[in-house]
């Protein structure tokens, strides 16, 4: 009787959806991303290609979430996204244009809503799921990047900023302040996300290579911006920044180097310049 139903299972028809999000966790976000920006280094290669005990321990997990960007959010190296809303994702006004910006749109919005649209029982072949698994997460980065822009997604985001889960500023005088997900593109493809310091004003690459990784148009440009502007509390007071002076003065046996004598250095004449004097001829 059981090897029956083993055979009954064995010969079903594989439904795309189901396992395009078992898969989607085997490939990077960013795969066909170029450039220096985007260069994965051989242990995040081999990350990626995970093993088939791996393999399996997904296929165990995945039916534990209630849907496709609950398991997509709590893959490692994720951990930026915050989990859009069903209803966001189901508006096609939200989705307005998106669908010249990527491949397959209609099958990878398909996984995206767990095969509530009638393309769920078509069957594809094994190089098109691989198109569509690599689409919806693309479909879904986008779509991220206008969600958090919302009341809803900033909120989401609130939370995630608060618990640090973007990392701190490396810049030893900001003294571990949270740093916020910028894109330095809108557009797919062009350049990895990076982490945008509110107290320095100034950007950083994410300190995991996995973050790295990841596409910055999925972040957007504008996003970190117009969550300080919306919670200006979160915000450090630039006068008083600029006040404390926090900034690294470099010394030369606990002297501070005087600007005449960095200027007569890079002139490339010979001899050295005093604070009170220059060299002639």
């Amino acid at each position: 009787m059981e090897s029956q139903q083993e055979e009954e299972r064995r010969g079903r028809t594989p439904d795309p959806v189901g396992s395009s999000r078992e898969r989607a966790a085997l490939g990077p976000l960013v795969a066909n991303m170029t450039g220096p920006d985007h260069s994965m280094s051989q242990s995040d290669s081999s990350m990626s290609s995970s093993d088939g005990s791996q393999h399996e321990e997904l296929e165990l997990d995945f039916d534990e979430y209630p849907s496709w960007p609950a398991w997509f959010c709590s893959i490692k190296g994720n951990e930026f996204f915050c989990e859009v809303d069903e209803d966001y994702i189901s508006d096609g006004f939200n989705l307005s244009g998106l669908a010249s910006q990527v491949p397959l749109y209609d099958y990878a919005l398909d996984v995206l809503t767990d095969g509530s649209h009638a393309l769920k029982h078509e069957v594809l072949s094994a190089g098109e799921e691989a198109q569509v698994e690599q689409s919806a997460q693309v479909l879904y980065g986008l779509i991220h990047a206008r969600y958090i822009i919302t009341a809803r997604g900033m909120s989401r985001m609130l939370e995630k900023f608060k618990a640090c889960d973007f990392g701190r500023c490396p810049r030893v005088m900001c003294h571990g302040q949270p740093c916020l997900p910028v894109g330095l593109s809108d557009v797919a493809r062009q350049s990895a996300v990076k982490l945008f310091c509110p107290r320095c004003e100034d950007i950083y690459y994410p300190r995991s290579g996995t973050h790295g990784n990841v596409d910055g148009a999925f972040f957007g440009t504008t996003f970190p911006h117009l969550f300080l502007m919306t919670f200006p509390s979160l915000r450090p007071d630039r006068k008083k920044v600029k006040e404390m002076a926090e900034s690294y003065v470099p010394k030369v046996f606990g002297f501070k180097i005087s600007p005449l004598a960095v200027n007569a250095g890079s002139s490339g004449k010979s001899g050295t310049a005093g604070v009170g004097g220059s060299n002639k001829g």
